[in-house]
């Protein structure tokens, strides 16, 4: 049996908002069975615990930011996709400030924190969400797609016309049957340039960001010590953030992802769009292992 995973203890880390420029200190807590991952700002008294949702998404500039009655939550993605990479189901996120902490850039911080708290499964089967058909949205020459697929399949291409990237286009794919999350991304850090800086700290963003959780390029390359983790980074890290984005679904899902140029608003309007229509999607629970379609059994390859 596929089994709901939490975590074994509470675990803490401080950093600084990539956006808010602000110190944070997030808490990680084991929840119950079937609570979901949940977020609560306990720097303000009379907020309480919500369950993440695609529609509480309400802020898409640069980050997935939650936003529930006026309580904002940001930057949630690397946290989320590091939830998705390790199976977690049931956690409780508490945070001190408006934002997440960026951390390296990464997941692998978060991962990192996971792993040290522990992970531990619970007595009740995990669900997944199984799309049934093909879903698209678009936005220009952008698009995102779900389609039906007995597994876990993420593939994008990025477009930049710019000296950093080898190729202005970049495809990657990867099969969760055979690819394991903390190897292929969960180190892959996100990206910027520095003509943007001025622009997006005059409209309240970037103010964190620095070459310790930012992978930087001028005008013809990047300039980080060390240079790049991966050749492909660039598109690595945004299937580290896909991945997050649609973890904010709550569920993991059974189908196949990709996109062209896509980002935060694209990935939330997907889901939006398939919750909206009852007839794409259901839940499955797989209660044995022999009843699982051939290519989960490598779904293990997303854990420790």
């Amino acid at each position: 049996m596929f089994q709901q995973r939490t975590l074994k203890t509470p675990i803490r880390a401080t950093g600084v908002g990539l956006h808010s420029g602000v110190k944070t200190t997030l808490t990680l807590k084991p929840a119950p069975i079937d609570s979901g991952i949940r977020f609560q700002r306990v720097d303000l008294p009379d907020c309480q615990p919500f369950r993440v949702h695609p529609d509480q998404v309400n802020d898409t500039r640069m980050s997935s930011t939650l936003v529930v009655d006026g309580v904002r939550v940001g930057t949630i993605e690397h946290l989320m996709s590091a939830f998705a990479g390790l199976g977690i189901d049931n956690v409780l996120v508490e945070v001190d400030a408006q934002e997440m902490p960026i951390m390296d850039g990464s997941a692998a911080p978060f991962i990192y924190l996971i792993q040290s708290a522990g992970v531990l499964d619970q007595p009740a089967a995990k669900r997944f969400v199984r799309v049934k058909k093909p879903l698209e949205v678009h936005d220009g020459d952008k698009w995102v797609k779900l389609e039906p697929h007995e597994g876990y399949k993420v593939q994008l291409t990025i477009d930049f016309q710019h000296p950093a990237f080898k190729k202005s286009c970049q495809t990657v794919a990867f099969d969760f049957a055979n690819t394991n999350y903390i190897d292929a991304i969960a180190r892959a850090r996100t990206f910027g340039f520095i003509h943007e800086v001025e622009y997006l700290r005059a409209n309240g963003l970037a103010r964190g960001g620095n070459m310790d959780n930012v992978v930087v390029i001028d005008e013809y390359r990047v300039i980080n010590e060390g240079g790049l983790r991966f050749e492909d980074e660039f598109v690595r890290h945004k299937i580290l953030d896909a991945i997050g984005d649609l973890y904010i679904l709550g569920y993991p899902l059974i189908a196949s992802f990709s996109g062209f140029k896509s980002g935060h608003a694209l990935n939330n309007k997907l889901l939006r769009a398939m919750l909206a229509d009852p007839d794409s999607y259901e839940f499955a629970t797989f209660d044995q292992l022999d009843t699982v379609p051939s290519s989960f059994h490598a779904l293990p390859a997303l854990d420790i």
